[in-house]
């Protein structure tokens, strides 16, 4: 069974967090925990809070979480601030505060296994 988490609205670019994303697909969730714990960026906690959560949801559906992996994790971006920059002789920059969406999808069956 597949157990799903969403993380909305986070202040942080797509780009940075994709970077740690694929380092954590297609691992176990233990491992991916303590692996997460020792790493010191900020993008680091999100997927914390996000994979207690997805672990959480499988504890209220009595599964058993020792067998669970990260099936997918999807980075995708969210709305978009545009601000500007004052410059020299009276112009401004524009620059864009992104943000991103993570879905994470933990499974407790075994890999390559279809029901």
């Amino acid at each position: 069974m597949e157990y799903v988490t969403t993380a909305k609205y986070i202040r942080m670019s797509p780009r940075k967090v994709r970077l740690l994303a694929d380092s954590i697909r297609g691992r176990e969730s233990n491992t991916v925990l303590s692996q997460l714990e020792s790493i010191h960026q900020p993008v680091a906690k999100l997927f914390i809070t996000t994979l207690t959560s997805a672990v959480a949801n499988a504890k209220l559906k009595n599964a058993d979480i020792q067998s669970l992996w990260v099936k997918s994790i999807d980075v995708m971006e969210g709305p978009v601030f545009k601000r500007w920059h004052a410059v020299s002789r009276g112009m401004a920059h524009s620059y864009k505060k992104r943000m991103a969406h993570i879905r994470l999808i933990l499974s407790d069956e075994k890999k390559g296994e279809k029901k």
